[in-house]
C-alpha cells in the first residue's frame, strides 16, 4: 500500500510537470504537432490539455457492487452514527448487495480512520513513509529510492520497464531504450549492478562454458540484492545440472515437444473417439521419429 501510494504521487507529479511543459511550449508559439514531437504525447491529447487550465482528473469507472464506494452514502451514515466495526459494516452492506471482499472494505475504513487521527500522528507516519525505501520484490527493487525520468520525454520510467531493460542486450535495444538504460544506470546503482550481472549471466549461457558460473554466483550472492542472491543460492544447490545444461549440446526439448503434441491430440479427441483413432493419429508422429533417427 505504501509503495502504491508513492507511485501514484510520483505519477501525478509527472503528469503535472508535463502539463505545465505543454502550456509553456504553447505560449512560445509551437503547434500541437511540434509539442507532440517534443513531449512524446499524442497530438490530440496535447490539443485537449491546452483547453484546461489545470491537469484534468482521470475519469473514474462506474462503481459496481464489488466496490464499497458503491455503498458510500450508507457507510458514511453508519460511521457518523458510531457503527465503525468492520465486520458489522461488512455484514450490513452484504445484505444490501455488496459482492466484494472484506479486505476492500477495510482499506476504505482505514483511510477514514487515518483522516480522524491527530496531525502529530500523521506527521510521524509520513516521516516513516519517506524514510522507508520502495523495495518490494524484484521489479520494485530496480530503483534505489526514487524513480528515474526518461531523458527524452521527461516521464518517470516504470519499474516494469526498468526490469525488462535489465535483461535486454545492448544490440537488441532501440534508440529510445538505449537512452532509458543509460539514464537508469546513472540514476540507480541497483539497476547498474543488476544489469551488469544479468548480461554476464546471459554471456555464460551463450558461451556454452560453465567455468565462469561459480564466480558469477559468488558475485551475485555478495551483490547486496536479496532476490538475486536467493536465485544464485538455488543455482548452487543444483550446480551439476545447471553446468550440464550450459556445457552439453543435448536437450529434452524434442521429447517434451512430442509429449505436448500427444496431449493436444488427446484433448481434441476427448469424449468423441477411442484408442484406435488415437493410435492411428499417433502413427505419423512415430514415423517422423524414425525418419529423424
Amino acid at each position: 500500500m505504501r509503495l502504491r501510494n508513492q507511485l501514484r504521487r510520483t505519477h501525478r507529479q509527472s503528469r503535472k510537470e508535463v502539463f505545465e511543459t505543454v502550456h509553456a511550449l504553447s505560449k512560445e508559439g509551437l503547434t500541437c504537432s511540434e509539442i507532440a514531437r517534443r513531449t512524446g504525447y499524442g497530438r490530440r491529447s496535447i490539443a485537449k490539455w491546452l483547453t484546461f487550465e489545470t491537469p484534468p482528473d482521470r475519469r473514474r469507472g462506474a462503481l459496481q457492487p464489488t466496490s464499497p464506494l458503491y455503498f458510500e452514502a450508507f457507510l458514511t451514515q453508519c460511521w457518523k452514527d458510531g457503527n465503525r466495526r468492520g465486520r458489522h459494516l461488512f455484514h450490513d452492506i452484504k445484505h444490501r448487495g455488496y459482492t466484494g471482499s472484506f479486505s476492500n472494505l477495510e482499506r476504505l475504513l482505514a483511510t477514514w480512520r487515518r483522516a480522524e487521527r491527530p496531525e502529530s500522528d500523521k506527521d510521524k507516519d509520513k516521516d516513516k513513509d519517506d524514510a522507508a525505501p520502495a523495495r518490494v520484490g524484484v521489479v520494485d527493487s530496480t530503483y534505489d529510492n526514487a524513480p528515474v525520468r526518461d531523458p527524452h520525454t521527461g516521464h518517470w520510467i516504470s519499474p516494469v520497464v526498468a526490469a525488462a531493460l535489465c535483461i535486454k542486450p545492448r544490440g537488441a535495444l532501440t534508440v529510445n531504450q538505449e537512452r532509458k538504460v543509460d539514464a537508469l544506470k546513472q540514476g540507480s546503482d541497483t539497476f547498474a549492478t543488476l544489469r551488469s550481472l544479468s548480461m554476464r549471466f546471459r554471456g555464460i549461457f551463450h558461451s556454452r562454458n560453465s567455468a565462469r558460473l561459480e564466480d558469477w554466483i559468488d558475485d551475485a550472492i555478495h551483490s547486496g540484492l536479496v532476490f538475486l542472491a536467493r536465485f544464485a543460492r538455488v543455482l548452487r544447490r543444483d550446480i551439476d545440472a545447471v553446468c550440464n545444461a550450459i556445457d552439453l549440446p543435448w536437450s529434452n526439448g524434442q521429447a517434451e515437444g512430442q509429449i505436448n503434441r500427444l496431449k493436444t491430440i488427446k484433448r481434441a479427441m476427448y469424449g468423441r473417439a477411442g484408442a484406435e483413432l488415437l493410435r492411428a493419429r499417433m502413427m505419423p508422429i512415430q514415423l517422423s521419429d524414425l525418419h529423424t533417427k
